[in-house]
């Protein structure tokens, strides 16, 4: 198994040699590092370090990785993350972590081990804990699942499975652009162990959420993922909030390098408004960073939380909706799509935007 790859060593060189805060990128099954470039480059435009790192062993290029497929299979969730814990451990300043899908989970379970400043989850995989399994996400990864063959292999999707579990929200056009653009194969094991964590008593798809050195946590879904509904991102909202209290001072006193790029997508009192009612207050829940200042019902959850952690998930879907029509060009990336765009909004403040689309 490959150890740390001379892209990312030069990363981590870049990163340490900078001073500024690093943020990693993760990436989740059926991409490569390559689908944050945009993103790593707007992050250093603004001042942070951006590391992407692979999976073990991960090819360097889309091209590279569909000639010889079989390099990304029997990959586990635990190689991957100790990978990047490796990764993590080579920086001298601890960083934030975000990650899409597969990837949004490992970011969890990096926070677990208390190794990153703030981490970012956007529409998570599933780890032990997470008990919905609803009809979207069977349909999604059903198939693979039910063929044990698949475990020791690598997964490749076909275009229509692609769209409906990735690209459901998008244009038939922009589908297969990004089909083309970003797909490779997946790793079956990986698949399989997130499916069967809640079976499996050993399973490495699981997440300290008892780690008091977690940092915040900002947890994302999209209202129209078919692989990761919302219920399965609000049931991973749930098993964050059992970590223990801690003293406000305490929480204060930790560095928050993310916590002054506050979500000021809108300068006036109007824009506000407007995003307030966008929002679903049923479906708004934010762990983590102090983003939605004015966010309706944010005093009743802060006298719940002694932690000074506020617990909402964000309908960024609705949100997006709003943010789009104003002050963004869309940004079609996935079904993630408003997750997305949302989740650039933590390392920016609005005189930065429009970010570039992903």
């Amino acid at each position: 198994m490959a150890s740390i790859s001379e892209r990312e060593s030069r990363e981590i060189e870049a990163a340490n040699a900078s001073g500024t805060t690093p943020v990693v990128f993760i990436h989740g099954l059926w991409l490569l590092p390559s689908s944050w470039a945009n993103w790593a480059d707007f992050l250093k435009q603004a001042g942070y370090a951006p590391l992407t790192p692979g999976w073990p062993d991960d090819p360097e290029t889309v091209e590279e990785a569909r000639a010889n497929p079989d390099v990304l299979a029997r990959k586990t969730l635990k190689q991957v993350a100790d990978h990047t814990a490796e990764v993590i451990g080579k920086l001298e300043k601890k960083p934030a972590v975000m990650g899409h899908s597969t990837g949004g989970l490992f970011a969890q379970m990096l926070a677990g081990r208390g190794i990153s400043a703030a981490t970012v989850a956007i529409d998570p995989g599933v780890f032990r804990g997470v008990l919905p399994l609803p009809l979207s996400t069977l349909r999604a990864s059903g198939p693979f699942l039910l063929n044990p063959r698949y475990r020791g292999r690598a997964i490749t999707l076909t275009f229509d499975q692609f769209k409906y579990g990735w690209t459901n929200a998008l244009d038939e056009d922009e589908a297969k652009r990004l089909y083309d653009t970003y797909h490779v194969a997946g790793s079956g094991i990986a698949l399989a162990q997130m499916a069967n964590a809640n079976l499996n008593p050993w399973t490495e798809s699981k997440v300290d959420t008892r780690n008091p050195d977690r940092g915040p946590l900002l947890i994302l879904d999209g209202e129209k993922d078919h692989t990761v509904p919302w219920a399965i991102a609000n049931a991973s909202l749930q098993a964050a909030k059992a970590q223990p209290e801690r003293h406000r001072d305490q929480e204060d006193a930790q560095p928050r390098p993310l916590a002054d790029h506050r979500l000021r997508l809108a300068g006036g009192r109007a824009d506000r408004a407007r995003l307030r009612q966008a929002v679903r207050p049923g479906q708004a829940e934010l762990a983590g960073l102090d983003l939605l200042p004015e966010f309706p019902g944010r005093r009743d959850v802060e006298q719940r939380t002694p932690r000074a952690r506020l617990h909402r998930v964000v309908d960024v879907d609705a949100l997006d909706r709003e943010v789009n029509r104003t002050h963004m060009p869309r940004c079609g990336r996935y079904s993630a799509t408003s997750a997305a765009s949302l989740s650039k909004a933590v390392f920016h403040p609005v005189s930065a935007w429009p970010p570039p689309c992903g």
